[in-house]
């Protein structure tokens, strides 16, 4: 039986801010690839190169029970202290930074898939959550978050004072 590890996780007003900052580099990286390549009409495959060269998007399983959503995001091999998470009303964020350095003492390697690089998953959620009951924690390479369903936000009457 493995052991599972809670994480911390950090209520943020927007994440907006990251995701842009994440595109930009994007954007970046895919004009570098057209610049050396010279080749127009290519604009979606320099993109999508560039988005695998520089983030790693670990796949999620978002499901909802009991008034309450449970994400699932495959991180096999991170290790629990390198994930950042936030988390604001209609999103969550996971980030890490992988590294993957050959241990190889005699021989030669001749295949590696490993990366290095950074990870970045952003998923809107289709309902509001109370960011500071999100709970976190990581099992046999899965992190699991548990956030509970804000309650909808009801109209309420204001009256007006005359002066």
């Amino acid at each position: 039986m493995s052991k599972s590890e809670t994480l911390p996780v950090r209520k943020t007003e927007s994440i907006l801010e990251k995701i842009q900052d994440a595109e930009n580099s994007i954007r970046a990286r895919a004009f570098e690839l057209f610049a050396g390549n010279g080749l127009f009409g290519r604009d979606l495959d320099n993109w999508l190169q560039a988005e695998d060269e520089l983030t790693l998007r670990p796949s999620i399983e978002l499901c909802e029970k009991d008034k309450q959503f449970k994400l699932k995001i495959s991180l096999p091999g991170v290790e629990p202290k390198a994930i950042d998470i936030e988390a604001t009303p209609d999103a969550i964020l996971v980030k890490a930074e992988l590294h993957h350095d050959h241990e190889v003492k005699e021989g030669d390697v001749h295949t590696c898939e490993f990366r290095s690089g950074s990870l970045f998953r952003a998923v809107q959620l289709p309902k509001k959550i109370d960011p500071d009951k999100v709970k976190a924690e990581v099992k046999n390479g899965v992190l699991l978050l548990t956030a509970d369903i804000a309650e909808p936000s009801r109209a309420r009457k204001v009256s007006v004072k005359t002066a």
